[in-house]
């Protein structure tokens, strides 16, 4: 090995001493109401969420013998609705069936003797999931499709460059609890550990390797034995 070559791979040392002092941040959980879970304690949903109406939304709104009470209403940015002969009602936060109930005690006696309503919404956001760090395409994937851990990364176009395979967190929140999981999806690709099941409105994030990051960016400017920044390489996985 040339002087020239020692010089190098210890001043590469040195760098990557620094970046490890300098990495991220890897504490979760430290937020009082969040509790982390190990992986096979992470909590499951206790039911399926209801759809519930929400704020400026348009709803289809039929009532059965009554044309004129029928029709399309926007909730407005309060929740509220402006519906024939009752008024303004409230109905953010309420599931269809709850909104029609409401309308039908409004209308019966006064206006009609039994009144049949049916509320729909009319377009309803399909359940979802959201998958952010280090992943080829971020964003939010429909839950239908994104059942498992791998399948919610593999939808979002697999791992990123710099992904940290052991720091992959899913949020969940049940019961008004947050919780997070964290977890070795290399681990669970190699059959290891199950892959776990995700949840509507789950909330994954894969995280970065600082120091492969790191290492690149020191690689892209200092001329070096290949074999040589592999064993570095790997020391600072």
């Amino acid at each position: 090995m040339t002087g020239l070559t020692k010089t190098v791979l210890v001043s590469m040392a040195m760098a990557l001493s620094l970046a490890g002092c300098a990495s991220k941040d890897r504490s979760v959980g430290l937020a009082p109401n969040i509790e982390v879970a190990a992986l096979s304690q992470l909590p499951a949903p206790s039911g399926v969420m209801p759809y519930t109406v929400g704020k400026q939304e348009q709803l289809e709104i039929t009532v059965a013998d009554a044309e004129m009470l029928s029709g399309t209403f926007l909730t407005d940015a309060e929740g509220y609705i402006a519906f024939p002969l009752v008024g303004d009602l409230f109905v953010a936060g309420k599931t269809p069936n709850q909104t029609a109930r409401m309308i039908a005690d409004r209308l019966r006696g006064e206006y009609l003797v039994n009144p049949q309503v049916r509320v729909r919404p009319s377009s309803m956001i399909a359940p979802s999931i959201s998958i952010g760090g280090e992943v080829t395409a971020p964003g939010t994937y429909p839950a239908a499709t994104s059942q498992t851990l791998l399948r919610a990364v593999n939808n979002a176009g697999g791992l990123a460059e710099y992904a940290k395979v052991d720091d992959v967190l899913v949020m969940r929140t049940v019961d008004n609890q947050r919780y997070i999981g964290v977890y070795n999806i290399e681990a669970i690709q190699r059959g290891n550990y199950e892959d776990p099941v995700i949840y509507p409105g789950d909330i994954v994030t894969v995280g970065d390797s600082v120091g492969r990051r790191n290492l690149e960016n020191i690689l892209q400017f200092i001329p070096l034995l290949s074999t040589s920044a592999i064993l570095i390489d790997r020391a600072f996985q």
